[in-house]
């Protein structure tokens, strides 16, 4: 309560999960657990992708950045979700507060930019496969990746820009664990009509834009594969898609519930359980996802393993 009192008009105190009383320590272990493999699991595909050359196409590059996008995500959140779930509630500055949103934000942007720019990796693959390597040249994969990225910053600073721009009332407690365009706005004072409308626009903007991007690729896609005559080649066509639509439809399912609806339909249990998927669940769903369901990865690991197992010999 001192804390609270001393702070109140420097910043915010996360107040987390401390509804949960005794399940936060059950909590922080499975949170923990979560993210080392979460951790680990993207460190290591990034690795592995960097040092096999069989790896080294535009498919892998752009998953190896949007590993190293969700790395970042969860580096700027978790860590001090663990600690509040050790330590119960914490202080945050406003310009802490305000730098992480402005990260998080822009990380959770340049996912769904890369998500549309593989969702494009794969309409070149199948519906021009003989013009492959021509169009999808190195130069046209660091721009796109660079795009992706500076696109996600410029949002990510636009959304921080219009909740930050307003005033907040009486209390500066936080009923979440990270500094989240939902919670922070809902302890702003007066009309905040304005600047809801204003992140309505640019969430819509970066979901509905890359995911309208997906969608049409995928309709091409799709009219490429009911035109493979063998069951066999429409089977294999479009098991090179599986990973990428699974961590699609999770990302953006997640991020629409959060981020496009009023705020009178805010729910601190219901919306800390969504945070929770899109922080913790998702990060881990892409490299599970693409080491179980891709076989250049797969090979990829077993040849790492057998290399590691050499050496020792």
């Amino acid at each position: 309560m001192v804390l609270r009192n001393v702070t109140f008009w420097r910043g915010f105190v996360f107040l987390g999960f401390s509804s949960f009383g005794e399940l936060q320590l059950l909590l922080f272990a499975l949170f923990f657990s979560l993210y080392l493999v979460t951790l680990t699991s993207n460190v290591f595909i990034i690795i592995i992708i960097s040092l096999d050359r069989h790896l080294h196409t535009p498919m892998y590059l752009f998953l190896s950045f949007l590993s190293f996008s969700e790395t970042c995500y969860t580096l700027g959140i978790i860590p001090r979700m663990l600690s509040g779930l050790v330590m119960g509630s914490q202080f945050i500055s406003y310009v802490g507060c305000a730098a992480q949103m402005f990260f998080s934000a822009s990380w959770a942007c340049s996912n769904c930019f890369l998500l549309a720019v593989m969702g494009f990796d794969r309409y070149v693959a199948i519906c021009a496969p003989l013009h492959y390597a021509s169009r999808m040249h190195p130069t046209l994969c660091a721009q796109l990746v660079s795009a992706s990225f500076l696109s996600g910053y410029l949002f990510g600073l636009g959304m921080t820009l219009v909740i930050f721009h307003l005033s907040f009332c009486s209390s500066h407690e936080i009923q979440h664990f990270f500094c989240d365009t939902p919670p922070v706005l809902s302890l702003a004072c007066g009309d905040t009509g304005l600047n809801e409308l204003g992140i309505l626009i640019l969430s819509l903007l970066v979901l509905l834009a890359s995911f309208f991007f997906i969608t049409i690729s995928y309709a091409y896609i799709l009219a490429a594969i009911l035109r493979i005559p063998s069951a066999e080649g429409r089977k294999k066509a479009f098991s090179t898609c599986a990973s990428h639509l699974t961590v699609v439809i999770v990302h953006y399912g997640c991020a629409s519930f959060m981020y496009l609806r009023p705020k009178a339909s805010y729910s601190l249990e219901r919306d800390q359980l969504i945070a929770v998927t899109y922080t913790v669940v998702t990060p881990l769903l892409n490299p599970i996802v693409y080491s179980l369901r891709n076989q250049a990865v797969q090979r990829a690991l077993r040849n790492a393993f057998q290399g590691s197992l050499l050496s020792k010999r």
